[in-house]
């Protein structure tokens, strides 16, 4: 093991992966907990989440702490989207013994750096919500609010669900047209019919945050009904106008350009999503290359880590490989229960 150790951090509005590696690209441990987002703990209640998670991954490396646990520490977080809340973090964690520089993100430059090694370049990421960041050859940042619908956002594993439930609702009682949806929303939580669906979520049987869960049945249904896949287009558009104001405020239009998509709703999407974003791209410029990220977020946290302690290619190599597969794994065993 080197000498200097990287903490990166991925924190999402639904789970948080946390891992120590070292300069040579080595996973030294990876560890994964519930949501860390300030923007809904609190800045006290995302520091308990990652002040936990440290813990585990210390006694998992077998690191014997006498001072800072690592050189560098980045960490990228829904839920810090004003350059006042990425500053108010950073100074909570300084106070902390974690690392010596701290550095701390919009959890979209993970997305970013996890999906390419020019350093530049778009990334939209779809989880619980839609973000989106471009960065400029020259460093220059074009970023969004992303608070939701006060900041005119609407995308994302909740807006896809919660479109469903509604869907469903007026597919059963008339105001709209029949959808498949009408079935499948109300199948997916062991009922029978939408009015069913209303009625616990109303009373609290079922909690609305829930509704996340039915964005990927939405993008299958898509494929034959034309409700979801209405649902779907708007997504689209979504993406794309992101996509296209960041590359315009940036003057990248007419560059080779990537375009990253991250996120559960579009880390995995399908060739047909991938082309219909590509397509709709075009028209903003004519070498935007459109593409999944090639390495889940953390990865991307974690090579930015190493960007900062200058480490060699080959580093960031085998970091992708042990500490993609490890994510992988650690996916599997969370799927499996």
């Amino acid at each position: 093991m080197s000498g200097q150790i990287v903490l990166a951090v991925d924190g999402g509005n639904s789970k948080t992966d946390l891992a120590l590696v070292d300069s040579e690209g080595v996973l030294l441990s990876l560890v994964r907990g519930p949501q860390s987002s300030p923007h809904h703990l609190g800045l006290d209640g995302c520091l308990d989440v990652l002040a936990s998670l440290l813990d585990e991954a210390v006694t998992d490396a077998g690191l014997r702490v006498n001072g800072e646990v690592a050189d560098v520490a980045e960490l990228l977080l829904a839920g810090v989207d004003f350059p006042a809340e990425e500053q108010q973090l950073e100074d909570a964690v300084r106070a902390r013994p974690w690392a010596r520089r701290i550095t701390v993100r919009n959890d979209t430059f993970a997305i970013l750096r996890a999906g390419t090694e020019r350093g530049w370049g778009v990334a939209v990421v779809c989880g619980a919500g839609i973000n989106c960041v471009g960065v400029a050859p020259d460093g220059r940042h074009a970023r969004f609010p992303s608070l939701g619908a006060i900041t005119g956002d609407w995308g994302g594993g909740y807006d896809v669900g919660l479109e469903a439930v509604s869907a469903a609702a007026r597919s059963e009682d008339g105001r709209g047209p029949k959808t498949s949806l009408e079935l499948k929303v109300p199948a997916h939580f062991g009922l029978a019919t939408p009015t069913e669906l209303a009625e616990a979520i109303h009373v609290g049987r079922i909690g609305q945050r829930r509704v996340i869960e039915l964005a990927r049945l939405v993008l299958a249904e898509a494929e034959s009904d034309a409700v979801a896949r209405a649902i779907v287009d708007r997504l689209v558009s979504e993406v794309v106008a992101m996509a296209r104001v960041a590359l315009t405020r940036l003057a990248l239009e007419n560059e080779p350009v990537e375009v990253l998509l991250g996120g559960g709703l579009l880390q995995t999407a399908a060739d047909g999503l991938l082309q219909t974003i590509t397509t709709s791209l075009a028209q903003t410029g004519p070498e935007i290359t459109v593409r999944s990220t090639r390495s889940p977020a953390i990865v991307g946290a974690a090579l930015l880590g190493l960007d900062a302690l200058n480490a060699r290619h080959e580093a960031h190599e085998r970091l992708r490989h042990e500490l993609g597969g490890a994510v992988e794994r650690l996916g599997r065993r969370f799927d499996d229960g």
